[in-house]
């Protein structure tokens, strides 16, 4: 039989035992020598990608262990563990600590924690390692699909080989395949997604198409981003039913479209635990997630603080180019317009399923995504890894234009051959970068942005955001001192992540002064004075981190003398404020200062909080996340003086809350040790606060006293309680802004009508002088009642008086139009409002409380607390919703956005009943 099938092992054939045992090798070992040679390099030939990735997996398993934990890990963990509690009916929802969460698919995190508890792991080193081989893995795996899918588009070996090391070769997705357990993920299961999408419309059978709705099924688990290739499915069979010759191949057209619709939905729905109870919500809640991600952080893009969900349309075009290495640039171009060309020269492939069809579905796959991000103004930040999958595409079409440029060139002497060597070489020099970089290639940057200036990417572009390098510092820090147990405070749990040996010499900073300080945000707040080298790591001339010593003895000294003249600069002057720690000011320097600072003090953190009196002065990254910016530095010793240093920024004016709390028992939302307030301008915050107090009575005689200040341009809120307690300072206080307009709350308040700010003092304020004091912004929009109060303690209602001009503009709007009822008050029902009119209007007709009683088409809609009664309840003063205006009276209430069946309203006087009444029926 062909092949050797069917040959008797010899005894006088030693070879033949092994074909036996591993059929693929029967062809290498049947054969005479010459003809074993070459079967043997047709084997390799063929097995190439195979042998690749094997290589590479074994190279990933033994480099796991040197990546960091990135800051999202715990969280994500978290996150399964909560959809596996209620898989096992342990919970009656998924409740993911973060309630936004709840949507994260969970089809690649349950297997890890899953993996993770059938091995009995437990500490967080080998967790982690755990974590970061299993997600190495499947990015191989991604690359071998990636590999199989060039071979079929391109039917050549070499340059499916490329497209692999094009994939597996780039180095931020390198690093992120070790600690991304979500962009990685999704970026292999897209590769794998689109090789079962080609092989589906090859073979153009019942079970490929549901293996295709399988992977599409999780490809959308793991990000709602995957929902794209459902229509491309969908669009491609109806191209197909358009030319389809008879009525079988209609039939069988549809009902492969029908199997992958109907697997994909099924596993997508048996994969995401939080769709079971209700799929529709889920779908909804994914969707406006990622178009309007709440996250809204300040991002740094091009030497400039911005925030997220601010940022330019090209922010993830620039990312892409200065990340991505220029030589696969180019080729990745030249494959894009080889195939748009094709399109050009045959419009008709896009009817026929095949090869042509497929090579202009990768464009759409890459350029389709960025543009609708784009035009949706999607939140987007930590560089372009949410837009990591659109390098499956890319990469393929890097390699088809290496494969027609190398066509191109092919009757050229050494034409296809020069083509083919320049791309290795461009490989060899990324794998060159690649082991340079280790293990923060998730840092690269191409030569198209400057990396020779000292800390010139530092300044533009957002680096170690996840802090990764914090593993190799400290790994670095014990090297250098191996004899000695240190003790460093590090921000986060860095410390965890290393080998358990390594944790014994290595002790958190708590309830102890620290030897040194690993620190990353290094800005004009924390000069780093004492930094002397002891980590010498750096990326492109900037340090990824700074591990600084916090004690002279350590220091260099050149550290120590900087430091001894800020203290004699501090010292020549008067403190500003005098506490265990005397606070100097000398110009827009800070300086803390502790003399005869006891050996055992334990480490202090310094923080000063700037509130200006316009928000104007801040940094537009600023001015939305809060009406502050935050600065901050640690203490150092010098002999027995302790001192830190803050540098404000030459934009600082108004307030500032100077506070200290100890390391030993660090909590974001705890009680600081003490707190000052102070002001860098004529009028401070206690000034404008006293003012209030003289303009405005308090809350309550024990309650706090809030304020809305609006002087000067300002709109934001303020609070302040003499004498206030630690459970006062500690419970969070309710902040509910209701808008004139539903239409400008966020999509994620709409449901609730109100845009919630709940905080604590600490979030905006401090505790100065044992008085909470807190300054909260509100939003630009209209507002027509702010809720306020704090656990059942008290509670505050305010209603700004709507502007003369809107009240006007709401009735000039009514000129045309009849009432639907004529009552005490005209009541008109438009456009999802309420309007209520009395043209002659007296004091006695705005003192009445309004009643509006709103029944649904389904009172399911209704909160659970009101489907008994049946209806909604929205009592109001008229001062909430409205108010008089030239002798008349108006309000105009936002109605729910649900089918309402009839509304009810009029006014009453608690305790003495309706003083008329009124009711609507369905719009009428």
């Amino acid at each position: 039989m062909n092949g050797g099938r069917g040959r008797r092992v010899s005894g006088k054939d030693p070879y033949a035992i092994i074909p036996a045992m591993f059929p693929p090798l029967r062809h290498i070992f049947l054969q005479g020598a010459g003809v074993r040679r070459a079967a043997a390099l047709n084997f390799l030939i063929v097995r190439s990608g195979l042998l690749i990735c094997a290589l590479f997996a074994l190279t990933g398993l033994a480099l796991a262990g040197d990546y960091g934990m990135e800051l999202d890990s715990p969280q994500q963990r978290r996150n399964a563990q909560a959809n596996l509690n209620y898989i096992l009916g342990q919970a009656d929802h998924v409740a993911t600590p973060v309630y936004l969460d709840r949507v994260f698919g969970m089809a690649f995190e349950l297997p890890l924690l899953l993996t993770e508890r059938a091995l009995g792991f437990t500490d967080n080193y080998h967790i982690g390692r755990l974590r970061s081989s299993l997600t190495h893995l499947f990015f191989i795996l991604g690359g071998y699909f990636c590999y199989r899918l060039a071979y079929r588009l391109f039917g050549n070996r070499l340059i499916a080989l490329l497209a692999l090391l094009f994939f597996l070769l780039h180095p931020r997705l390198y690093a992120h395949s070790y600690l991304n357990t979500k962009d990685l993920p999704f970026l292999s299961m897209f590769a794998i997604a689109l090789y079962l999408l080609e092989r589906a419309f090859r073979r153009d059978t019942a079970g490929a198409f549901v293996l295709l709705g399988i992977a599409v099924g999780l490809l959308t688990n793991l990000r709602i981003m995957g929902v794209v290739l459902f229509p491309a499915v969908i669009a491609m069979r109806g191209l197909d039913l358009f030319h389809a010759e008879g009525r079988s191949e209609r039939k069988k057209i549809l009902l492969t479209a029908g199997l992958f619709a109907a697997a994909a939905g099924l596993t997508l729905y048996a994969a995401t635990p939080y769709a079971w109870a209700n799929p529709v919500d889920y779908l909804a809640a994914s969707l406006d997630l990622t178009v309007n991600h709440p996250n809204v952080v300040s991002v740094l893009f091009q030497g400039e603080r911005m925030l997220s969900d601010q940022l330019p349309p090209h922010y993830g075009v620039v990312w892409f180019g200065i990340t991505t290495s220029p030589p696969i640039l180019l080729l990745g171009v030249m494959g894009m317009a080889a195939a748009m060309a094709g399109f050009g020269r045959r419009p008709g492939a896009v009817f026929r399923n095949g090869r042509w069809r497929f090579a202009l579905l990768l464009p759409a796959c890459f350029l389709l995504p960025p543009l609708a991000a784009a035009a949706l103004g999607s939140n987007q930040f930590g560089d372009w890894r949410h837009s990591y999958f659109l390098y499956v595409p890319f990469s393929l079409l890097a390699a088809g234009g290496l494969y027609w440029l190398a066509a191109g060139l092919s009757r050229r002497r050494f034409g296809r051959v020069g083509v083919y060597g320049l791309a290795g070489l461009g490989l060899g020099l990324i794998a060159l970068q690649l082991a340079q970089l280790h293990p923060v290639q998730y840092n690269y940057f191409s030569f198209l942005v400057d990396r020779t200036t000292p800390e010139y990417l530092r300044t533009r572009y957002q680096l170690d955001y996840w802090q990764l390098a914090a593993k190799a510092a400290l790994a670095d820090l014990l090297e250098r001192h191996p004899d000695e147990t240190l003790t460093v405070r590090a921000e986060g749990r860095h410390r965890d992540i290393l080998p358990p040996e390594s944790r014994r010499r290595l002790l958190p900073a708590a309830g102890r002064h620290a030897d040194y300080d690993l620190t990353y945000h290094r800005d004009a707040s924390q000069p780093d004075l004492a930094f002397n080298g002891e980590y010498r790591r750096s990326i492109y001339n900037n340090t990824l981190v700074v591990v600084r010593p916090l004690d002279a003895a350590r220091m260099t000294p050149a550290a120590v003398a900087a430091y001894g003249e800020i203290y004699r600069e501090a010292v020549a002057g008067e403190p500003i404020i005098r506490a265990d720690y005397n606070v100097y000011r000398n110009g827009n320097r800070l300086t803390f200062v502790k003399e005869n600072c006891p050996a055992a003090a334990p480490d202090a953190w310094f923080s000063a909080r700037l509130f200006p009196h316009r928000l104007e002065t801040l940094p537009p990254h600023l001015r939305r996340r809060g009406s502050y910016a935050r600065f901050g530095n640690s203490g150092v010793r010098l002999g027995d003086t302790c001192l830190a240093v803050i540098q404000l920024p030459d934009y600082a004016q108004g307030d500032i809350i100077l506070t200290r709390r100890s390391f030993g028992d660090f909590r974001p939302q705890g009680r600081p040790l003490w707190s000052a307030l102070y002001s860098l301008s004529r009028t401070g915050l206690g000034e404008l606060i006293a003012e209030h107090r003289r303009k405005q009575p308090a809350a309550g005689p024990k309650d706090f006293e809030v304020f809305r200040d609006r002087a000067a341009g300002r709109n934001r809120m303020l609070y302040a309680k003499r004498d206030c307690t630690d459970a006062e300072y500690e419970t969070r206080v309710t902040l509910h802004i209701y808008p004139v307009n539903l239409a400008d709350l966020p999509a994620r308040h709409r449901g609730s009508n109100f845009d919630n700010r709940d905080f604590t003092i600490d979030d905006y304020g401090g505790r100065p002088g044992g008085e909470c004091v807190a300054v909260v912004p509100l939003p630009d929009y209209p507002i027509q009642a702010i809720r306020t109060g704090q656990d059942n303690r008290w509670e505050v209602n305010l209603y700004p008086p709507p502007e003369p001009d809107y009240l006007r503009a709401a009735y000039a709007a009514l000129s045309d139009i009849l009432p639907n009822v004529r009552a005490d008050f005209d009541l008109y029902w438009r456009e999802g409002r309420l309007v209520y009119l009395r043209e002659t209007c007296q004091a006695a007709d705005t003192a009445a409380n309004f009643f509006l009683h709103i029944i649904p088409v389904d009172a399911a809609v209704l909160p659970a607390d009101r489907q008994a009664a049946g209806f909604a309840n929205l009592d109001f003063p008229l001062a909430r919703w409205g108010g008089p205006f030239d002798g008349k009276c108006i309000a105009t209430v936002p109605l729910p956005g649900y089918p309402i069946k009839a509304i009810r309203t009029g006014q009453h006087i608690p305790g003495q009943g309706e003083l008329w009444a009124a009711e609507l029926v369905g719009g009428r």
